[in-house]
């Protein structure tokens, strides 16, 4: 079974946005992503999973109804072994400190740093094969 990674975010090109940047690595089945287009999705999405081989979260701060900042402890207490990495548009250090506080293994702030994001995802590929 190929390393999943669990995107979150309620703009529905993001979903476009990540398949284009991996478009090399999703086909060669190097890892599959997952898109859930709100917190409360994820945490089925999340729960569905089980010892499945979740590798990776990445979720957007600010979504309508519940937030990222909200679904973070849900999500660590499910899945305290698969790290989180928070998105926004807003990188302050209030954010950053709750992303922090919260359990996150980072804050990325948009636009996205595709390189460096790439080579996060390649270490945690590398770890679960």
């Amino acid at each position: 079974m190929n390393p999943l990674i669990l995107v979150v975010d309620d703009e529905a090109d993001v979903e476009l946005l990540f398949r284009q940047q991996f478009r090399r690595e999703l086909r060669a089945h190097r890892f599959t992503m997952e898109f859930a287009r709100s917190a409360a999705e994820a945490l089925g999405r999340i729960e569905k999973a089980g010892d499945a081989t979740l590798i990776l979260i990445l979720s957007d701060i600010n979504m309508p109804g519940m937030s990222g900042l909200d679904l973070l402890p849900k999500a660590r207490a499910i899945r305290p072994d698969v790290p989180v990495i928070m998105i926004t548009a807003y990188g302050d250090a209030d954010t950053q400190d709750r992303a922090m506080a919260g359990g996150a293994e980072a804050l990325l702030t948009k636009p996205i740093d595709f390189a460096a994001l790439r080579g996060e995802i390649e270490t945690r590929v590398e770890q679960a094969l």
